[in-house]
């Protein structure tokens, strides 16, 4: 079963985070094969962190509120919320497996928030541009409660553009990049 999940900061929180880095790599570490995809998000500075997204393939609902809330900055503070759904990996591949690499144009989470009726289930036109996408869900993947993206994009406006922002309640986009050991 596959798991989103976006680890937002608590203001104040990156010398907490810093100290953390290495405690926050070796937990992840016990991951690697199970992640799909990862990397931090970043205010419009493009430099100050602002959160975490984990994108991994764990056994079941269970496991994955162990995932986010046994994380190193989760259990000391640092994180102000989780959002923790399940979610359909509509590409079939991992950030590794994107055509465009670590590198080279700006990249995007682009978190759709669901109300009514599901929308962009199907990938959209311009997949050489996804990194990941697909459906937030409920527990039990019965409901739609959303969809999640990470997109290369000239600008957070053409990132949004992944989806048909109309049919939700919000649209969040936040810069975000590749994480994970290099």
């Amino acid at each position: 079963m596959e798991f989103f999940c976006y680890h937002r900061d608590r203001p104040g929180s990156l010398p907490l985070r810093e100290e953390l880095t290495e405690a926050h790599w070796s937990y992840m570490d016990r991951f690697a094969a199970e992640l799909i995809a990862r990397g931090p998000t970043f205010a419009a500075d493009g430099e100050t962190p602002t959160g975490s997204v984990h994108i991994v393939d764990l056994p079941d609902p269970a496991a994955a509120r162990a995932f986010a809330f046994d994380e190193p900055n989760y259990q000391a503070g640092a994180f102000r919320d989780v959002l923790l759904r399940r979610w359909r990996n509509l590409l079939g591949r991992t950030m590794s497996d994107f055509p465009g690499g670590r590198t080279g144009g700006d990249r995007y989470l682009v978190l759709g928030l669901g109300t009514g009726e599901a929308a962009d289930l199907a990938v959209p036109p311009g997949r050489d541009d996804l990194i990941a996408y697909g459906p937030l869900l409920s527990d039990d993947a019965t409901a739609w409660l959303g969809t999640a993206a990470l997109v290369r994009a000239p600008d957070p406006e053409r990132a949004r553009a992944v989806l048909t922002t109309d049919r939700y309640a919000a649209v969040e986009v936040h810069e975000w990049e590749f994480g994970g050991r290099r």
